[in-house]
């Protein structure tokens, strides 16, 4: 009947027969435990033989300050760098906003200088033909004296002299125009050389200006002589009075 008798509970046992008896430690922990141990020796070892050595807290210190000094110095570059570009815009601007009014002041030039072409033209053209009308030089020459108008004006020889050419080989005659005064000074008669006029002439040229006389003088008569330098050839010649 002691088969049938009272049921008695079964405890599941992991370990089986082998557990001894006292405080139980179970085979998982032992094994944790175990991996806790060689992973902190292998991490011993690793700093030991492999990583940098641990700072001590001075060389810490010593570390942190030169980090913020060179934390400081980048401010400072960085801010210097800041001004510089700005600087460097604002000069950039100023050179654009430079540009800009050159170019329109040239464009204002170039409008005015084509308005004045314009309106020079038809004076041209006028004076062209007031050259072609006045009467011939009596004389002739390379280079014809056609009019000419002299004044005394405070001491000095107020003239205005036309020249034209036949400007057969195209080129442009290159001289001088030299002004012999005769009058008085003083009650004497007198005759004066005034410095020649450099001149430059195609196919007509005006000399208008003023020179100065001897103080005293007073011209009566001027005699118009172009020469091809200083000195040399004479080309043209008319005696005109001073009025």
């Amino acid at each position: 009947m002691a088969l049938f008798g009272r049921n008695k509970p079964v405890v599941f046992d992991p370990y089986g027969s082998s557990r001894r008896s006292g405080f139980p430690i179970p085979r998982w922990l032992l094994i944790l435990m175990l991996g806790i141990v060689l992973g902190a020796g292998g991490l011993f070892y690793a700093e030991e033989n492999y990583l940098p050595p641990r700072l001590t807290p001075a060389e810490s210190q010593r570390l942190q300050a030169h980090a913020a000094q060179l934390e400081a110095e980048r401010q400072r570059l960085q801010t210097e760098l800041d001004k510089t570009t700005a600087e460097a815009r604002a000069a950039a601007d100023t050179a654009a906003r430079q540009i800009a009014s050159t170019q329109a002041e040239n464009k204002k030039l170039s409008t005015e200088l084509a308005a004045a072409r314009e309106s020079v033209a038809p004076l041209q053209r006028d004076l062209a033909l007031f050259a072609e009308i006045l009467p011939p030089d009596p004389r002739g020459g390379a280079v014809a004296v056609r009019a000419a108008n002299f004044g005394n004006d405070a001491g000095q020889l107020d003239y205005h002299v036309l020249l034209t050419r036949d400007q057969k080989d195209g080129k442009a005659f290159e001289g001088v125009v030299e002004l012999v005064v005769a009058g008085s000074r003083g009650g004497r008669a007198e005759t004066i050389t005034l410095d020649p006029l450099p001149v430059k002439l195609e196919r007509y040229r005006h000399l208008q200006g003023k020179l100065p006389l001897p103080p005293g003088f007073e011209g009566r008569q001027v005699t118009v002589r172009v020469l091809d330098r200083a000195g040399g050839r004479q080309l043209g010649m008319r005696v005109l009075y001073v009025r």
